[in-house]
């Protein structure tokens, strides 16, 4: 029996700006786990026993997937309220589009729904999966539930379901697992697959294409595996890799699995991958980073910047000392050859002042010649400066280190001119350290002769750790005294701005803006 009854305007409001209940019925939404009826819990059999009214959803064609794993349960004497999509795929002539068009019918339904309810009956929604896990059932809830009393029956969803049937633990210790609709666009994907430990891929079918070629590029195309109808009739499991994408439906997830018991994938070539990390590790490290950290067999570099790095099972880590680059490259380049995935982190941005130049410097080596080498951007200290102060390098800027461990200080003051008098803002790397406590003062110095004395300066100290410290003060007041190797320093052009903002905080900013030279003959 498929009754059909008055319709009511819902508007969705939340609970705490809601009218008092609307009726003495009771709403249910019950989940009915991945499609095996055996895998219904106790309390989704004894919630349809309850109702009065079961409503499900269903396609056009009329046939619900939900209904049929509870059919066994359902009575004569169960009004029964079919739910049927007014469309499938995103294409419709509705004038809000195919969210309109869903908008409306999600409307329709719950108005069919509290009908019963405000005349006393019980009504239990059936959905597969769990209720709230990329459910229709969410719909009615979000219109309802604030209005009725409601209960929510968890149930096994499809993605515990895919791990049983390929046997294998989805997340183990630390990792992190992301479920992800393949909906989203490839690129996302990419990111989303590239930055977690283990993954679930929702709705697949068309989209398989895609999340196929987001796995191959994030290098976990050979981890993935296959699962559709998970626990249903015609359930099938297998290497992701060799699935047709034609014989690809809707009901079918991509799963990567734990790798504590695996490790990474053993590559089909050696490689190095040289990884920036950013001022301060994880926060600020991109989704490619972490999935070239994480799919690394060896991670190289400078024990402080491994440390930002999590210890992932079947991971070698070889760490030394920050004096070391050479060495440091030449091991990694050596590893890579005996076939060996290797990140070589760097803090900051590895182009800037870090181990990219170090690694393909040797890399040009006859010997390593046929080794590959890739370079991952990261946040440079400058920039994430630069954000905390404001946007102090919104125009033409140099960047200068202000270290004479491998240049001598004559080549750092000849730059510093040449770069004051083109009066371009100035990022300062390394600016001091317990060996080097004289550069600050002669770099002041030198700038206040081609510099007024207010020029802002920009004192950025630990960006992104926990003993952070951002101030902007004159060039005049810079005290050398207070600058450390953990110390980056941006002095301002002649057009850069200083501004005490409402909240007290100082901001500094260059303009993009720049004011037009004067005529030669001036």
């Amino acid at each position: 029996m498929n009754a059909r009854v008055s319709r009511e305007t819902v508007t969705g409001a939340p609970a705490e700006a809601a009218a008092p209940p609307g009726g003495t019925g009771k709403l249910y939404g019950v989940g009915l786990g991945p499609g095996d009826p055996s895998l219904m819990t106790l309390r989704a059999v004894e919630a349809i026993a309850k109702a009065d009214v079961v409503a499900y959803h269903c396609a056009r064609h009329g046939r619900s997937i939900a209904r049929s794993i509870a059919a066994k349960h359902l009575r004569d004497d169960h009004i029964e309220e079919r739910l049927m999509y007014p469309l499938t795929v995103e294409t419709t002539d509705h004038p809000g589009g195919y969210r309109g068009a869903l908008n409306d019918f999600y409307e329709e339904a719950s108005a069919r729904l509290a009908a019963h309810l405000d005349a006393g009956r019980t009504v239990a929604v059936l959905a597969e999966g769990d209720p709230l896990f990329y459910g229709s059932y969410q719909h009615m809830h979000k219109r309802l539930a604030h209005r009725y009393e409601t209960e929510v029956v968890p149930g096994v969803t499809s993605v515990s379901a895919a791990a049983a049937a390929i046997g294998k633990p989805l997340v183990e210790a630390e990792e992190v697992l992301t479920i992800i609709p393949g909906t989203l666009p490839e690129d996302e994907l990419t990111a989303r697959l590239a930055a977690t430990d283990s993954a679930v891929v929702m709705k697949l079918g068309r989209t398989f294409p895609a999340v196929r070629r987001a796995l191959e590029r994030t290098d976990r195309l050979a981890d993935a595996h296959y699962v559709e109808r998970a626990t249903m009739e015609g359930e099938r499991t297998e290497r992701l890799a060799d699935v047709d994408p034609e014989s690809v439906p809707y009901f079918s997830v991509a799963v990567l699995p734990s790798r504590v018991d695996t490790g990474p994938a053993a590559p089909e070539r050696g490689e190095v991958v040289v990884v920036g990390t950013g001022p301060a590790g994880a926060p600020w490290l991109t989704p490619e980073s972490r999935g070239a950290l994480a799919s690394a067999t060896d991670l190289v570099g400078y024990t402080t910047y491994l440390d930002r790095v999590p210890v992932r099972p079947g991971q070698l880590r070889h760490g030394s000392d920050n004096k070391v680059e050479s060495e440091r490259a030449e091991f990694a380049l050596d590893l890579a050859r005996r076939g060996r995935r290797v990140a070589v982190v760097s803090g900051g941005d590895p182009g800037v002042f870090a181990m990219a130049t170090a690694v393909l410097e040797v890399a040009s080596q006859e010997e390593y010649a046929d080794v590959p080498v890739r370079v991952l951007p990261g946040v440079t200290a400058a920039n994430a400066a630069a954000a905390k102060a404001g946007a102090p390098l919104g125009h033409d800027y140099a960047t200068v280190s202000l270290s004479d461990r491998l240049k001598p200080w004559e080549v750092i003051a000849e730059r510093l001119r040449a770069a004051a008098s083109a009066d371009l803002v100035l990022a300062l790397y390394n600016p001091g350290s317990r060996s080097r406590t004289w550069q600050v003062a002669q770099a002041r110095e030198l700038l206040l002769e081609l510099r007024a004395p207010d020029t802002p300066v920009v004192v950025a100290r630990d960006v992104g750790g926990p003993e952070e410290s951002v101030r902007v003060l004159p060039l005049a007041d810079l005290d050398p005294a207070e600058v450390d190797m953990r110390t980056l320093l941006l002095i301002g052009s002649s057009q850069t701005q200083a501004v005490r903002r409402g909240d007290g905080r100082t901001i500094a900013w260059t303009p993009r803006r720049y004011p037009e030279a004067p005529p030669a003959d001036a």
